[in-house]
């Protein structure tokens, strides 16, 4: 080949391989879930999709084509190994200092409502809970790189730590605990999957708590495009109606309003939670918006 025509060819080749580049910049990957079955990604996929959008952003959201555990995205997205750019998860005080938190909680704190996923012939099993300490008698699971393990921890019930999601149903089918603590956005579906299990009727827990789309710590801009779009959602009362088309079924099941609440502290919270920012939070109050 002439060297005119290798240098073009090459010049070519470069520009191409140039603008694959470019066109793979503006992909973010988002993790797909845990397994096949799971909807736990659906509103936040959502969400950030629409946070996107509203702030103008040129980045198209794809989810991996491979499911991956909580921690496994964590290290990814501390990594930068472009392979993932943003996760939703709840925060901690060491999460924080890892990653780059969007500081807005994107199920408005419901993550830290937790009703108890038990076996169905168990269903009463908790009818005369009436403080944390009647239920420290009972074996309970949770994910071992979940900040929900220290939670419970330090308000004194002895969770057993499982390494996958699905761990803690198979635990819980066979006896090995008596029940699993699950957020109201996550327990229905996971009870109607598993029709050994059931969700108790009479207790909720709740602690103060947050998820947050969470970036690698030099993806500042990003991260300020994301909290812009969420707040553009907020103010024109879009990522309520979001939150509620996804949520408001369970909301309406739950009856959390006809429960006793338990409440538990959350030593790890870190001071920078926006828990003075009532518009973000869900309260038992806001029950009456869901027709």
């Amino acid at each position: 080949m002439p060297r005119a025509r290798r240098a073009a060819w090459a010049a070519a080749l470069l520009a191409s391989l140039l603008t694959v580049s470019a066109a793979r910049a503006d992909v973010l990957y988002y993790p797909r879930p845990e397994t096949l079955d799971d909807e736990r990604g659906d509103y936040p996929f959502q969400l950030l999709q629409m946070a996107l959008i509203k702030a103008g952003s040129p980045h198209q959201l794809v989810m991996t084509p491979h499911h991956m555990q909580q921690n496994r995205s964590i290290v990814e997205i501390m990594a930068a190994t472009g392979t993932l750019h943003i996760v939703a998860t709840m925060t901690s005080r060491e999460r924080e200092e890892k990653l780059l938190p969007v500081r807005i909680p994107i199920s408005k704190g419901l993550i830290g409502w937790r009703m108890l996923l038990v076996r169905a012939d168990q269903v009463e099993l908790f009818r005369g809970a009436k403080t944390l300490a009647d239920l420290k008698p009972y074996k309970l699971a949770q994910g071992h790189d979940w900040p929900d393990l220290a939670i419970l921890r330090g308000n004194g019930l002895a969770p057993t730590p499982v390494s996958t999601y699905d761990s803690l149903f198979g635990m819980l089918k066979a006896g090995r605990v008596d029940y699993v603590p699950r957020a109201v956005n996550e327990i229905w579906p996971e009870a109607a999957r598993h029709k050994e299990l059931a969700v108790e009727p009479h207790v909720v827990l709740h602690y103060p708590t947050a998820d947050y789309y969470f970036l690698n710590r030099a993806d500042g801009h990003l991260a300020e495009q994301i909290r812009r779009g969420l707040e553009l959602a907020i103010a024109d009362g879009t990522m309520d109606q979001l939150f509620y088309q996804h949520y408001g079924k369970a909301l309406r099941r739950s009856r959390l309003d006809k429960r006793r609440v338990l409440e538990l502290k959350n030593p790890g919270l870190p001071a920078a939670t926006p828990l003075d920012r009532k518009e973000l939070w869900f309260r038992l109050e806001d029950l009456r918006h869901i027709k």
